[in-house]
């Protein structure tokens, strides 16, 4: 299951822990969000051992802006980061973003 982000601290404190975790930026006012987001809740609910969040930019710009600041990444959307210990140890926008490609990355960079 994917946490919601709402707030700068939780965000700030999510990128920094250790444990490896997704972090998805999605706007629910676009297509190719809206099936990015559909593949990356069935890899959440296919690995509930994995961390998983999300923000929504709509209710939530400011922490979509914030989080390309602490990554160093240009805002995109939707844009899903595999991240530990304050690192991207991986990431994809768009069309990018399918369930076989976050399987993938985290059997490269995880396991």
């Amino acid at each position: 299951m994917s946490t919601p982000i709402e707030e700068e601290s939780q965000l700030e404190a999510y990128i920094a822990d250790e444990q490896p975790g997704w972090l998805i930026k999605h706007s629910n006012a676009c297509g190719i969000s809206s099936a990015a987001f559909e593949q990356y809740q069935q890899h959440c609910q296919a690995n509930p051992e994995q961390r998983a969040a999300h923000i929504i930019i709509q209710t939530h710009r400011p922490l979509s802006n914030r989080t390309a600041e602490i990554l160093g990444r240009v805002h995109q959307s939707p844009q899903l980061f595999l991240l530990q210990g304050g690192q991207v140890l991986w990431a994809a926008t768009h069309w990018s973003i399918t369930a076989e490609a976050m399987a993938a990355a985290w059997a490269e960079q995880v396991s």
